[in-house]
């Protein structure tokens, strides 16, 4: 445990890591610059395997990371109950990689505060995580150019359930409110039956200011726990091209996509699809010919980038090849994997 251990990281192309064990970072009311635990001002630095609470500053916007260099990598690492998980300024060449991570119960509660916030980056890549229970914010909030959101799992805890964060009320799981050329496949995507919005993938809805409006939802599996109301993917009036929904399963009520011209092919909708034990998150498919080597070729996108499937997350924050025998089946994993 490193108590108040807060700094300015100024030193480029760093490595952080944790070795024998996770360090454990607490903020313990203390912070850097007013910011952040941790203020990444260099540029190209890793941060791999630590947890880090605790992050709160005067204006309610504590970050445990704050990211202002060009170029940062987060890896196997957890990071739960700050005013923000990780807070990014707006840098038009800066890439940022995240992936094999939890998120959980970030957020100071005024819906301004998320599990991330990724400001206008040139690229986000976020892959095989866990985000869930944001406090009232979003569980993934990026304003980046170009997004990739593969193999990861948005879920949040049921009244009364016990995990590894206290359960909160999110709202949009994944909110890209500038548009952006963006893959959003072979996730995990479920809202709990207490929200703050019923919309679940939100899509330009800040205005589509990014250059692309290309909107790719391949292959994944959806969930909406709210019984009264919802929204799978909704999708600002500024957004251009038609989005593309393919090989996708829809479980429970709402509306499908809020944009007219939405392309759907090959998806499966239903109020109760059949899933191995939804109880315990196990959401491969049942045998059933409608989900089954029932999905079709997505091809690759306008710019040559591959729309298929290649692997499905597995808890916690990692993945595994996706065992496709024949054909494609719906939904984030295939029915003959091992258990997620």
């Amino acid at each position: 445990m490193y108590s108040g251990d807060v700094c300015g990281i100024y030193a480029s192309y760093l490595t952080i890591q944790g070795v024998n064990g996770r360090p454990r970072i607490d903020a313990a009311g203390k912070n850097a610059m007013g910011k952040a635990t941790w203020v990444v001002v260099g540029n190209s630095v890793l941060i791999d395997n630590v947890e880090m609470f605790g992050s709160k500053v005067p204006d309610r916007n504590g970050a445990a990371l704050r990211l202002e260099g060009t170029g940062f990598t987060l890896r196997n690492s957890f990071i739960h109950s700050n005013e923000n998980g990780i807070l990014s300024g707006a840098n038009p060449l800066s890439d940022i990689v995240i992936e094999g991570t939890e998120f959980g119960r970030n957020g100071y509660g005024t819906g301004q505060t998320h599990n991330l916030y990724i400001g206008k980056v040139r690229s986000l890549m976020f892959r095989r995580n866990f985000s869930h229970d944001a406090h009232v914010g979003h569980n993934l909030k990026s304003r980046a150019q170009t997004n990739h959101i593969l193999y990861n799992r948005f879920s949040s805890l049921r009244p009364g359930e016990t995990g590894s964060t206290a359960a909160g009320q999110p709202s949009y799981e994944i909110d890209l409110p500038n548009a952006g050329t963006s893959y959003v496949i072979g996730n995990v995507i479920q809202q709990p039956a207490a929200n703050q919005n019923g919309a679940m993938l939100a899509y330009g809805e800040e205005g589509a200011t990014n250059t692309g409006h290309d909107l790719y939802v391949v292959n994944n599996t959806f969930v909406n726990d709210d019984t009264a109301r919802g929204v799978f993917v909704m999708v600002g009036s500024g957004v251009t091209k038609p989005v593309l929904l393919q090989n996708n399963i829809f479980s429970g009520i709402g509306t499908l996509s809020t944009q007219v011209s939405t392309v759907a092919k090959t998806n499966y909708r239903s109020i109760a699809p059949g899933f191995v034990n939804r109880a315990t998150y196990d959401l491969r498919p049942t045998p059933s010919p409608l989900v089954v080597n029932a999905g079709t070729d997505p091809g690759v996108s306008a710019t040559g980038y591959s729309l298929t499937p290649v692997a499905q997350y597995k808890h916690v924050a990692f993945w595994i090849g996706r065992p496709v025998s024949s054909q494609l089946d719906i939904g984030a994993y295939e029915s003959t994997s091992i258990a997620p």
